[in-house]
């Protein structure tokens, strides 16, 4: 069988699939992944990527902050592509029984997948960081610079996890989903941001698949490993 065969027969004998999705899922939806030859960590800026989306960034220089994160970050209208798709067939099949997400940008959500653990948060819940007033992407990106809340000019801050930042209580989900499935399907994660990648460890099931573009710390001990292309992959599955 070929690779393309052996995940469509992994998939069809699992009954507690977990997904595990990284910025390269988005890549084919028109946004730009973080490590990859064209990737968000290759831009050259007077800060590196790590500073420029650090919370001392945030706090300290939050015009720096903002002109970097609308430039990088904004996809309110961009759409799920051929994988989210699938992945929301995939679940209402049955067989998919949750998504853990590095990404911020919501395509799951917009494919119409119900059980998503955005584990570095989300660009569509934004807070006011003195009143904690809560506003929307469109009003964050469309401000002129800082986004100020209307109520008490406080700075409004992305809902995502910046570096230096505890991760959220739905990490805490992610390894008990982890921890129950019987295959977990990796997706567009180069493996290489932690502690997100630690998540890979908690699994316990028959099989780990990681489908990305290059090589990964994990995939000598993956059951099946494929370096192609996302949408070629499941573009083919049933």
């Amino acid at each position: 069988m070929n690779q393309i065969e052996i995940l469509q027969n992994i998939i069809n004998n699992s009954q507690h699939i977990v997904v595990f999705s990284g910025a390269g899922t988005s890549t084919d939806s028109g946004l730009k992944d973080f490590r990859s030859e064209d990737g968000i960590y290759k831009q050259k800026e007077i800060y590196s990527p790590e500073e420029m989306l650090s919370s001392k960034m945030f706090y300290q220089h939050p015009h720096e902050f903002y002109k970097f994160y609308k430039k990088n970050f904004n996809c309110l209208h961009t759409k799920p592509n051929v994988t989210h798709l699938y992945l929301k067939k995939l679940e209402d099949c049955g067989k998919l029984k949750a998504i853990i997400t590095q990404n911020i940008d919501g395509l799951h959500t917009k494919a119409g997948n119900q059980k998503v653990l955005e584990i570095h948060g989300s660009i569509y819940r934004n807070y006011c960081t003195k009143c904690h007033t809560f506003y929307d992407a469109e009003y964050v990106f469309n401000s002129k610079d800082i986004p100020l809340c209307q109520k008490c000019q406080g700075i409004i801050k992305p809902d995502v996890v910046l570096y230096g930042e505890m991760m959220p209580d739905c990490f805490e989900d992610s390894i008990l989903e982890i921890s129950q499935s019987d295959t977990l399907i990796v997706i567009g994660s180069s493996l290489l941001v932690y502690p997100a990648s630690g998540l890979i460890r908690y699994f316990k099931g028959k099989n780990l698949v990681i489908i990305n573009n290059e090589k990964t710390p994990f995939d000598d001990i993956a059951t099946l490993v494929i370096h192609e292309n996302l949408s070629k992959i499941f573009s083919k599955l049933q």
